[in-house]
């Protein structure tokens, strides 16, 4: 058992973590106050190379492995979480599913961009009245076979990534004369509507945005893989995705532990630092057991994915564990900070904020449980 990372992915670590600290943290709770997704650093995001990291070279990627871009969004999630799944969507939902089910002039019209970093993709599966319940898609797709195009009518809701500046394209799900099916949406295609931004609870520097469909045409050519697959297809990519929400729930978990036991040594009260008291040292303790535990869990799933073995089980554990982990080391951060940590300018009341949404996207603790019940055969 190794349970060592490449000095490659250690320096890589080490890069990520650099910009990090200096391009994001100075930034990031002026971005969550003002509700701003910052586009100049999302681009700067994409000239290191994260938007292109798991994608080989000839679409613009890096050829890096699953576990290397887990690393990536671990650390940039120490620091911020919209930023963190800002390259988490970009990559595991918007250019992901045009690389695993597209045709090679799909990827190769769309993937350069979306690898550069120079646009953004988006994923269009949940919908007003189907969130778990995918399977419920009510979005309608009908060919008009006197233009060869089809026409979509519906609407997604929640989606990342999908009213920024430079989002070029939309992958959603509707239903088809042969079930449900994935189709390419251009951004900027007549009929799509992007709604007003939402306003959320948290990830406040991440774009989130409703859509609509409205005799929305595109050619037929943007079918995204075979017809009546597009739910599997999407169900698939949630796999990975849920895996790389794990690894930003694991980097919350990490943060809210250091500035913790920072704080801890820090604050005088009672006549010393408030870390000699057992009520404070030992949820620090508990922290670290949550962290290792769920580090441990997401890249043995990485692991798994990356040498190309079953992985769908592991993924539902470490997505489970990892972010439930992440909700609760939020909550005690804040309680050691104390009315400190109720501030909106102390960090650890920017995680707590932004850790909610990890227990719900890319599948809830509720689906994952029902995941991991299935896998042991019972009858759920």
């Amino acid at each position: 058992m190794d349970f060592d990372l490449s000095d490659e992915q250690e320096s890589f670590r080490k890069v990520v973590k650099d910009f990090a600290e200096a391009e994001i943290a100075p930034f990031a709770e002026q971005w969550d106050r003002d509700h701003t997704f910052p586009l100049e650093t999302v681009k700067a995001m994409g000239e290191l190379g994260l938007f292109g990291l798991p994608f080989p070279e000839e679409y613009g990627g890096s050829g890096a492995d699953f576990t290397t871009m887990c690393v990536a969004i671990e650390e940039l999630a120490r620091v911020d979480s919209s930023m963190a799944v800002t390259v988490e969507a970009g990559v595991g939902l918007g250019a992901n599913p045009i690389f695993q089910f597209g045709n090679e002039d799909q990827r190769q019209t769309w993937l350069p961009d979306l690898c550069s970093g120079r646009a953004l993709g988006a994923f269009g599966l949940t919908e007003p009245d189907a969130g778990s319940d995918a399977g419920a898609t009510r979005t309608k797709a009908a060919l008009d076979a006197s233009t060869h195009e089809w026409v979509l009518d519906g609407s997604k809701a929640f989606i990342t990534n999908s009213g920024t500046p430079i989002t070029s394209v939309i992958t959603v799900t509707a239903r088809a004369e042969a079930g449900i099916s994935a189709f390419i949406v251009p951004a900027g295609t007549k009929g799509l509507v992007v709604e007003p931004p939402y306003r959320k609870m948290g990830w406040h520097a991440s774009d989130t945005h409703g859509l609509r469909l409205e005799a929305c045409r595109v050619p037929d050519g943007n079918l995204l893989g075979e017809p009546g697959r597009g739910l599997a297809q999407f169900l698939a990519i949630l796999d990975d995705g849920r895996v790389a929400i794990a690894a930003l729930a694991v980097g919350v978990a990490q943060a809210c532990l250091e500035h913790s036991v920072a704080y801890a040594k820090d604050r005088q009260a009672f006549g010393g630092p408030i870390g000699r008291n057992q009520a404070v040292a030992f949820k620090c303790a508990d922290m670290v057991v949550a962290v290792e535990a769920a580090r441990n869990l997401v890249y043995r799933a990485a692991w798994l994915k990356d040498h190309g073995r079953p992985f769908k089980q592991a993924a539902a554990v470490a997505k489970l564990f990892a972010t439930e982990a992440a909700v609760t080391a939020t909550r005690e951060a804040t309680q050691i900070f104390g009315g400190y940590g109720f501030m909106d300018e102390t960090p650890v009341s920017r995680f707590y904020r932004d850790a909610k949404i990890l227990e719900i996207g890319e599948g809830t603790s509720e689906v994952q449980r029902l995941v991991l019940a299935r896998g042991l055969g019972l009858p759920v």
